[in-house]
C-alpha cells in the first residue's frame, strides 16, 4: 500500500514536470494573482463611486492583467468590451510633444524659439506677447496663455451640449479667442494648464512640416509602431465598434446623458481628438519612456518638469514635462502618463520610469458633484498606484 502511495506520488510529479512551458504558463497564468486581485478589487471599487462602466489594462514583464467593472451601455447592461475603443482627450497631447520633440531632433525646431518667430502675428494681443513664449512653454504650460475651452462651453448644461455638439473651430478661430483675454501670468512665471497651448503646437507642426499634424503622427508614431487601432479622426464624431457609451450627469442627482458624440468645439484638434485603445495606448508609452522614439537628450528634455501647484487637481508632488507628467508612486520612483477628459469620459494611461510597466484605465461616465468626481479622481488614482507597485 506505502509503495503503491509513493508510486501513484511519483507519477503525478512526473507529468507536473513533462508539462511542455506553453502548458506550464497556461496552469500558473490561471490562478488569480495578488495584482489581478487588486486591479480587480479597484476597478469595482471605481463602480461602486458612481462609473458606470470602468476598464483596466496592465502590462509587465510577467504579462497582461485586464479588468471591467460596471456596464458598458446602462440601456441593455451588456459587459464594458474588452480592449473597446476609448477617446483618448489630452493623451494627444503626448504624441503631439512627441512630433514637435522629434522636429528638434531632426534641427527644425528649437524649443528655446518663439512663436511669434514660428507663428508671426498669432499671439498678440490683450497683453498676449508670442516674442516672450517659447516651443518650451507651449509643451509645459508655463505659457500663461487663457484656455479656450471656457470660451466654447461656458455654461456645462445638457442644453449647450445638444445645441453646439456639431459645431468646429478651425484652429486659428481657437487662439484668437483666447487672444481676447489677458494671460494668466509672464511666461516661465508659473504654470497653468491650458489647451490653448497644444492647438497653437499642432499650427507650429504644420508650418515647418508643410503637412498637418493628424499626418505627422501617423507617419513617425502610429506606422513605425504598429498602432493600427489609434487614429486621428478629426471632425469625425463616431467612435468605431466596440466601445462602451460615455454618459454625463450634467446637473446633481441628474440623469445620466449618453455622450458618446464628442462636443466638438473643442474634441477636434491637437489638444484632444484621438481615439485609440488600451493596448495601443500602453504600446506607445512603453516606446516612448524606453526611447524608441526620441533621442536621449531630447527624452531627458520631455521628462526634465516643473511642480505643478497642488490646487490644480493632480496628486500631491505631481510634475509636468514636454506633454508627460510625472507622478509619484507610494512604493518609490514614480510614473510618466497624461490623462484625458472629455465630456462623459476619463482615460489616463502611463508608464513607469523604466517603461516595463504600462497601465492604461478608461472610466464610461462623470459626475456632475464635484465632491463624487474626487472620489472617483482618488479611487482611479489609487488603482494606478496599487497596480504599477505590485506588479514591481
Amino acid at each position: 500500500m506505502v509503495f503503491r502511495r509513493l508510486w501513484l506520488s511519483a507519477a503525478v510529479l512526473t507529468l507536473v514536470v513533462s508539462l511542455a512551458p506553453s502548458e506550464a504558463a497556461s496552469v500558473a497564468a490561471s490562478r488569480p494573482s495578488a495584482v489581478d486581485w487588486s486591479v480587480q478589487h479597484d476597478a469595482d471599487a471605481l463602480r461602486d463611486a458612481g462609473v458606470s462602466g470602468v476598464s483596466v489594462r496592465l502590462e509587465t514583464p510577467r504579462g497582461t492583467v485586464t479588468a471591467r467593472s460596471g456596464v458598458g451601455d446602462l440601456v441593455s447592461r451588456r459587459p464594458v468590451p474588452e480592449d473597446g475603443y476609448l477617446r483618448l482627450g489630452s493623451i494627444t497631447k503626448t504624441f503631439v510633444a512627441t512630433v514637435v520633440l522629434q522636429l528638434v531632433d531632426e534641427k527644425r525646431l528649437s524649443l528655446d524659439q518663439t512663436v511669434e518667430q514660428l507663428l508671426p502675428g498669432v499671439v498678440s494681443g490683450a497683453g498676449n506677447d508670442g516674442r516672450t513664449i517659447t516651443l518650451r512653454d507651449l509643451l509645459q504650460h508655463t505659457s500663461g496663455l487663457y484656455d479656450y475651452i471656457a470660451d466654447v462651453f461656458p455654461d456645462p448644461s445638457a442644453r449647450t451640449y445638444f445645441t453646439n455638439r456639431w459645431r468646429t473651430y478651425r484652429p486659428a478661430q481657437l487662439v484668437a479667442l483666447a487672444m481676447r483675454h489677458k494671460p494668466a501670468f509672464p511666461p516661465g512665471a508659473d504654470w497653468a494648464y491650458s489647451n490653448t497651448n497644444y492647438v497653437l503646437a499642432g499650427m507650429i507642426v504644420e508650418k515647418v512640416t508643410g503637412r498637418s499634424w493628424e499626418q505627422q503622427v501617423h507617419d513617425r508614431i502610429l506606422r513605425p509602431l504598429g498602432l493600427r487601432h489609434t487614429d486621428t479622426p478629426g471632425t469625425w464624431p463616431f467612435l468605431p465598434h466596440p466601445h462602451a457609451v460615455n454618459y454625463q450627469q450634467f446637473t446633481r442627482g441628474g440623469t445620466m446623458v449618453d455622450t458618446t458624440i464628442p462636443y466638438r468645439p473643442f474634441d477636434s484638434g491637437a489638444d484632444g481628438s484621438m481615439t485609440g485603445t488600451a493596448r495601443d495606448a500602453n504600446r506607445f508609452f512603453t516606446a516612448l519612456t524606453r526611447g524608441r522614439l526620441l533621442k536621449p537628450a531630447t527624452l531627458d528634455a520631455m521628462r526634465t518638469t516643473v511642480p505643478v501647484p497642488q490646487d490644480r487637481g493632480h496628486p500631491a508632488g505631481t510634475r509636468d514635462g514636454l506633454g508627460l507628467f510625472s507622478t509619484p508612486l507610494s512604493c518609490g520612483d514614480g510614473y510618466l502618463g497624461h490623462g484625458g477628459s472629455g465630456i462623459g469620459s476619463r482615460v489616463l494611461a502611463a508608464a513607469t520610469t523604466d517603461g516595463r510597466r504600462t497601465i492604461t484605465v478608461s472610466v464610461h461616465s462623470r459626475p456632475a458633484d464635484p465632491h463624487t468626481a474626487a472620489r472617483q479622481e482618488n479611487v482611479l488614482r489609487g488603482l494606478i498606484d496599487h497596480a504599477l507597485c505590485r506588479a514591481a
